[in-house]
């Protein structure tokens, strides 16, 4: 007589369901000193793949040769968008004078605005700017301390990864057939679709970032030029970068370029500058973003922003980074998984709507 399969009622695998995903929320936010470069050197380590095996194949180099010279060159590409940054910053160390007095002509205008809306005159604000002047001043070894603390733990997070890009570079094969025999045999076909899916949707959505990056760099430097800024590729490449960091970048660049802005020109260009960047960040959300990223990781707007938003919860900053592409990640593990599509159609449920739409009007 065959045995009836016993199903646990709804509340109890709900119950099941939450006990395990806060357990392995702690897990994640007790091994962030691990995982957080380790999912980074992944990212690396696919994007670098293919230049690691150009190099193995057709310079005849080493494994661990081609690794580390695909490392280089990733050091290399990065160094040089610091030093074109960086050579623009030095820029406006000489007009370091005018600054000063558009800073002072701006603290004076202040002063008179406080005077005249909270009527505390001149003479207060400046006893309550020397009380606060001092109390930093007395805090200054502590905040010292802590920046420089903070500094060495981020040169070190950056040498993790580098460190873990290399071995994942080096180790790469060894790490498939050991996900194909933990997985078995049989599965093997699902195991090789997942892995290979995944390194194409992530290598695609990183360079994704990298064109939506410079689209908006040029495109910003573009209409600050036509303004007419001073800084116009300083404040252009600003936009550009701080556009890659999810839903806040923008407010940060937005906020810088209008401070450079208002430190070198004048109020008519601060407003413009202010309307430009919220109009190219417009254009980006509801144009470059869906077709040139969004394509990419097939995720859906309400389910991206809430994952940024847990991934700012449990990571802070490089959560935001990390949370558009794990989850891109679980979306592909989830749709081959018979189980768990339900899920994987929440995620991006959308963009198979509309690709599942093309076919058949093709096929029609």
């Amino acid at each position: 007589m065959p045995t009836k399969k016993l199903i646990a009622p709804f509340y109890e695998r709900l119950a099941l369901i939450l006990i395990g995903l806060c357990a392995l929320g702690y897990l994640v936010i007790v091994a962030k000193e691990l995982l957080d470069p380790l999912i980074f050197g992944l990212l690396f380590a696919i994007l670098l793949l293919p230049v690691s095996n150009f190099l193995e194949r057709k310079c005849r180099l080493p494994r661990s040769a081609s690794s580390f010279m695909s490392i280089l060159l990733l050091v290399g590409f990065v160094g040089g968008v610091l030093y074109l940054v960086g050579n623009q910053i030095s820029g406006i160390a000489n007009d370091w004078p005018m600054l000063k007095n558009q800073v002072n002509q701006s603290v004076s205008d202040l002063h008179i605005w406080v005077e005249q809306t909270f009527h505390i005159n001149a003479d207060k604000q400046m006893v309550y700017v020397n009380d606060t002047a001092q109390k930093i001043m007395a805090s200054g070894t502590e905040v010292l301390g802590t920046t420089f603390g903070a500094v060495s733990s981020l040169a070190l997070f950056y040498v993790f990864i580098l460190i873990f890009t290399f071995f994942l570079l080096f180790y790469r094969r060894l790490l498939l057939r050991f996900i194909t025999w933990v997985f078995n045999h049989e599965n093997k076909a699902i195991v090789m679709d997942i892995v290979e899916n995944i390194q194409k949707i992530l290598r695609q959505y990183i360079f994704g970032l990298v064109i939506e990056m410079v689209i908006v760099a040029a495109m910003s430097i573009a209409i600050f030029w036509i303004i007419g800024i001073k800084y116009a590729v300083l404040l252009g490449l600003i936009v550009g970068l701080f556009n890659i960091i999810p839903y806040i970048g923008i407010f940060t660049a937005l906020l810088l370029s209008t401070l450079v802005t208002f430190a070198t020109g004048n109020i008519s260009q601060t407003l413009t500058t202010a309307l430009a960047v919220i109009g190219i960040h417009a254009i980006d959300a509801n144009f470059l973003l869906p077709a040139i990223v969004g394509s990419k990781v097939r995720l859906n707007a309400l389910i991206s922003f809430i994952g940024i938003i847990v991934g700012e919860m449990i990571w802070g900053l490089s959560g935001m980074f990390l949370s558009i592409p794990v989850m891109a990640i679980m979306k592909i593990v989830f749709d081959r998984i018979e189980s768990l599509k339900p899920w994987g159609y929440l995620l991006g449920g959308d963009y198979e709507y509309k690709e599942s739409a093309k076919e058949k009007m093709k096929t029609e």
